[in-house]
């Protein structure tokens, strides 16, 4: 009778760390993607690279250069 109980407390212990390391998980992904600041919502880091403003200036540029012409 006591084995039986062991191996439920067992269980339950184990169920609880992975819902504890699912919720870190999930946590950290909101946390990540409220932190992103040039760079879109998702917080995978892949837009982090992309700067937006030097991409305007180069289409500024080359829209007065056309200008000129």
């Amino acid at each position: 009778m006591m084995d039986s109980y062991i191996y439920t407390v067992i269980q339950q212990i184990i169920v609880g760390t992975i819902f504890l390391a699912a919720v870190a998980f999930i946590s950290r992904l909101l946390y990540n993607s409220f932190q992103a600041k040039n760079a879109c919502s998702s917080g995978c880091g892949k837009c982090g690279a992309i700067d937006f403003k030097k991409i305007e200036e180069k289409m500024r540029q080359k829209s007065m250069s056309m200008l000129e012409k």
